[in-house]
């Protein structure tokens, strides 16, 4: 599966032949294997300079991209873990602002999978200690550590309250409801409520925890408002509240093109617009600029914060392609690419594309079929379904009885009107890297 990635380094892919290997065991949940894990390497998490800890549903790796650009213009040396990748593994660990080395990336993933050998962790679990373990040796001034699935029980929430500058929680949203309302006791039950909880789980004493507040569903709110008292987090909603403990950003105070931040009682700031597109875009920058605002470890400029807003960049979150293979096959149309599989990627999605559309859509099974396609109810002119390679994927029946499959995406593409509609490939963030690889756009 693509999940585990191939390597044209053989130290690299004898290590990816290991971790393809892992698998959760099931039922298992705690932080004891991570902790124990750590453990044995030393405990490299407690050596890190000061981390920015993010989760959410969608946007929580936009958010780390806004970060990442706004700290690097102000000159900082900076440490990055998110995932999944797109196509190469390493996208999975960036050192001082550099992907992590095939030399490197061999050698933290050997001594982590012969440390754990007998704890048996899991595939996520040894990519977070080999992260760590790497941003451990490597000089660094600020971490941004993206939440993997969750956060209560996520592998990045071994990171303890002394190495946390600020947390956060992006978008919330139904998704990997297999595993995150799984049922357990004395935890809230109603589906939106156990994602806050879940979520919120990354809060720390002592430490800001910066949300999207009013943006969330009420009983997403109130679950995310307990977990945080509980924590003993300093708790910075989107919206009214507390004077002088909220934020607010707007897309289009003062006109769009700019992004209009404030906090009660502090002066008002306008922003270049986020380069990332999608007025959702607006929001995740804006969580961004309050999490760092809401510490005190780093010091970031305005002019740092400005300049982040167009420096960031996110492959496959409402991406164009540019020129390429694949997009030879469509030369007369813009052939756009987004990994979204779930409806608030839907509803983003949408609001983006206005009008008419193609769309070319792939999605593993377990995502629901009409997530992207009902918010785009009425503009889909095609609706091509490809396999996602190397997953189990819906058919084209799922889809509907317009729909009609290819065998893959050039064949999708070659089979579209050139009619100068735009083209959107959408429903998989591993069918997303597929389309990066065919079109010579590797993610660096």
């Amino acid at each position: 599966m693509r999940d585990f990635g191939r390597s044209d380094d053989p130290r690299v892919q004898a290590q990816l032949d290991r971790l393809a290997r892992l698998s959760l065991p099931q039922g298992r949940l705690g932080l004891e294997t991570i902790r124990a894990l750590m453990e044995r390497l030393g405990n490299p998490h407690r050596k890190l300079p000061p981390v920015f800890h993010v989760a959410g549903t969608n946007g929580k790796g936009s958010t780390c991209a806004f970060l990442r650009a706004m700290l690097e213009a102000e000159g900082y040396r900076v440490h990055v873990t998110t995932s999944p990748h797109l196509v190469r593994y390493n996208e999975r660990i960036r050192l001082a602002g550099e992907l992590i080395s095939d030399a490197m990336l061999a050698e933290v993933l050997a001594e982590v999978l012969d440390a754990g050998d007998d704890l048996g962790p899991s595939f996520f679990e040894v990519t977070i200690a080999a992260a760590f373990l790497a941003f451990s040796r490597t000089p660094a001034d600020v971490c941004v550590v993206e939440v993997g699935m969750g956060g209560r029980f996520d592998a990045t929430n071994v990171l303890e309250p002394e190495a946390l500058a600020a947390c956060g929680i992006a978008a919330l949203g139904l998704d990997h409801e297999r595993f995150l309302l799984a049922p357990e006791e004395s935890v809230p039950t109603e589906p939106m409520a156990r994602i806050g909880f879940e979520k919120a789980g990354i809060a720390k004493r002592g430490v800001p925890l910066v949300t999207m507040g009013e943006r969330y569903p009420h009983e997403s709110q109130a679950a995310i408002r307990a977990v945080a008292d509980k924590a003993g987090a300093e708790h910075f909603p989107f919206g009214s509240g507390e004077a002088g403990k909220d934020w607010y950003c707007d897309a289009f105070n003062g006109g769009e093109g700019k992004l209009f931040y404030r906090e009660r009682y502090w002066e008002e700031h306008s922003y270049p617009a986020p380069f990332l597109i999608g007025e959702h875009q607006y929001l995740n920058a804006g969580l961004a600029v309050a999490m760092l605002r809401h510490q005190s470890r780093i010091a970031v400029s305005e002019d740092a914060i400005a300049l982040g807003m167009r420096a960031a960049r996110w492959p496959a979150r409402m991406q164009r392609l540019g020129p390429g293979p694949l997009t030879a096959l469509a030369p007369d149309q813009p052939v756009w690419l987004d990994g979204g599989h779930n409806p608030s990627a839907g509803a983003a999605i949408a609001a983006h594309f206005g009008g008419p559309a193609h769309l070319v859509i792939g999605m593993i099974e377990g995502k629901d079929p009409r997530a992207i396609i009902d918010p785009l109810a009425g503009r889909i002119r095609t609706l091509t379904v490809v396999p996602v390679p190397g997953h189990d994927h819906h058919a084209a029946s799922a889809f509907g009885p317009d729909a009609r499959a290819a065998a893959d995406v050039e064949a999708a593409l070659l089979g579209i009107p050139g009619d100068g509609y735009p083209i959107l490939i959408a429903g998989s963030l591993y069918l997303a890297g597929e389309v990066l690889r065919l079109n010579d756009e590797l993610p660096d």
